[in-house]
């Protein structure tokens, strides 16, 4: 460094000896252009080297955590030195600029174990809110897959023209559970408590209005079983039903086997910390 400095002196008293000091204006010009032509064609890299080093150090994700950046969801493959690469819930790679990541909003779902999952129930006007919401939590919380700290909840949503909206609230631990999977359990023995004691579920009503029509079909209108006959309701299964909400793991699997077969191109990615014992 010395050197060049020393030369580059040397050229500058030189070309001032001779006077020819609009020369190296000249050059020094046109090397200002090339750098600020060079800088703009090399700003998305940059930019994107830059938000890696960040993403690093400040750590929103690591590897196989199951995150939401912007409108994008999956697991964390790796991170480069210009992208983020996802594996969707649906198995596919997704390729997202370190620039875009570091701006957008990321949801983590993994950085906390416990989850809560939500759902809406309506019943019919004319029965007692209290009691179904009483009814839908001693449901809820007879689900081994259901923490009882912090407890399920719910509450009164919205009362409409023929329903009362009741909204259950419940938390999951999703190392041991599927959240999508408990949501639907929770779902399917909630219903199943309020119907089996005497709460209705009503469906949207719509009226119907027959001008000079023929009295046989007004008597028919909202009689199912003079329309053709309704069958025997299904059997329902018991509240008390065990079901399987074990974790989907298998996006999980192809992540680390992703991670095993690939080295990730910069060392500072090959640390513990991204590596979570797989190695490289």
């Amino acid at each position: 460094f010395v050197r060049i400095l020393f030369i580059m002196v040397g050229i500058f008293v030189g070309l001032d000896i001779l006077n020819a000091t609009a020369l190296l204006g000249a050059v020094l010009g046109g090397a200002g252009v090339i750098g600020l032509a060079v800088g703009f064609a090399l700003r998305d890299t940059v930019d994107n080297y830059m938000s890696s080093i960040m993403l690093s150090i400040r750590q929103p994700f690591r590897a196989n955590d199951h995150v939401r950046v912007g409108e994008q969801e999956g697991r964390v493959v790796r991170l480069t030195s210009r992208a983020t690469i996802l594996m969707t819930l649906d198995g596919n790679h997704l390729r997202i600029p370190n620039a875009t990541v570091f701006k957008a909003e990321i949801l983590n779902f993994t950085r906390n174990p416990q989850r809560r999952f939500s759902f809406v129930l309506g019943v019919d006007a004319d029965d007692d809110p209290a009691a179904a919401i009483e009814t839908g939590l001693r449901a809820i919380n007879g689900q081994a897959f259901v923490l009882d700290d912090p407890e399920a909840t719910a509450e009164i949503r919205e009362v409409g023209d023929s329903n009362i909206l009741i909204a259950f609230h419940g938390w999951i631990d999703q190392r041991q559970s599927d959240f999508n999977k408990a949501r639907g359990a929770a779902i399917r023995v909630t219903k199943n408590a309020l119907e089996e004691a005497g709460f209705a579920l009503p469906e949207p009503i719509y009226r119907l209005r027959f001008d000079n029509g023929p009295p046989q079909l007004m008597d028919m209108i909202g009689k199912p079983e003079a329309a053709g006959g309704a069958g025997e309701k299904p059997t329902r299964a018991p509240t008390g039903e065990a079901f399987d909400v074990s974790p989907e793991d298998h996006v999980e699997r192809l992540v680390d086997s992703e991670r095993l077969t690939t080295v990730l191109p910069i060392s500072w990615m090959t640390s513990s910390r991204w590596n979570d014992g797989a190695a490289t």
